[in-house]
């Protein structure tokens, strides 16, 4: 994608998702209509349909070549990301929406044939807007967020990832991530994925860890992370599938092997 489409597509897209943000902050106190979906905990409320509609609208009415993936359900059918590929999630975090009224937010990532081009995560009830352009770096309200430094240890770092990684779990064994979170400085878990990768940018914690997450979890926060150095894999080190469910990790480079080779990979179950 060239600088000028770039920055276009951009300028709507900061647009959107302030007035998107806006329309929430109006509705976060209406009484919501909750309703679930794969799980009891896994919710959805009348206020998440009617922002992705806002945005599929708005998506659809400038960019009508453009494709839409998104949760729920006004996107197309997605088999592949060729071409411009807008990644939605109205509210990232809809637990901590319908309880906390706070700790959410509004994701989008743009793709241009399977490459994260502009990422965009909004944290409407702080009125706090992370922004990252390929190639242009990653920005909190339009103030430049700082490259990592160099160097990290372990020891030194602070990880996000929630609490069933310490239980029993069919994914990693939790004695060793019992290990993990020993070794490392702390742990946060925040109860957005897209927060938690804005965080990384922002240098408030240094990795995110995820069992099994949609793309529209991390489509906009990991364009954010990756513009300030942060790199990302699934749990095995390969490419993350940005077409389904996959695992995640994302953090700063200097930690990376360490996590992958002596935890993650150490404590992989098989099936």
């Amino acid at each position: 994608m060239d600088k000028k489409t770039q920055t276009e597509i951009f300028s709507y897209a900061k647009e959107w998702i302030l007035e998107a943000g806006e329309l929430i902050r109006r509705k976060i106190n209406d009484p919501l209509i909750i309703e679930t979906k794969s799980s009891p905990k896994d919710l959805v409320t009348e206020i998440d349909k009617e922002v992705e509609y806002f945005l599929a609208s708005k998506i659809r009415e400038t960019f009508p070549k453009h494709y839409l993936f998104s949760e729920e359900g006004y996107g197309d059918d997605i088999k592949s990301l060729d071409g411009i590929v807008w990644i939605i999630d109205p509210i990232d975090g809809t637990m901590n929406f319908v309880e906390q009224k706070r700790n959410f937010a509004i994701s989008i990532g743009i793709f241009h044939q399977g490459i994260g081009e502009i990422g965009l995560v909004y944290d409407c009830m702080a009125e706090n807007l992370y922004t990252g352009l390929k190639g242009q770096g990653a920005y909190k309200n339009d103030h430049q967020l700082p490259h990592l430094e160099e160097s990290l240890k372990l020891d030194e770092a602070i990880l996000g990832f929630n609490h069933y990684w310490l239980c029993e779990n069919d994914v990693i064994d939790e004695r060793v991530m019992q290990q993990l979170v020993k070794k490392v400085l702390g742990s946060r878990t925040y109860g957005s994925a897209a927060l938690k990768l804005a965080f990384i940018a922002e240098g408030i914690v240094d990795g995110y860890l995820t069992m099994n997450l949609a793309p529209w979890d991390i489509a906009g926060g990991m364009v954010i992370a990756n513009e300030v150095g942060a790199v990302s894999t699934n749990l095995d080190g390969g490419p993350i599938n940005m077409l389904t469910r996959d695992s995640t990790l994302t953090c700063h480079p200097a930690i990376q092997n360490e996590i992958i080779n002596n935890y993650l990979k150490k404590g992989k179950k098989t099936k």
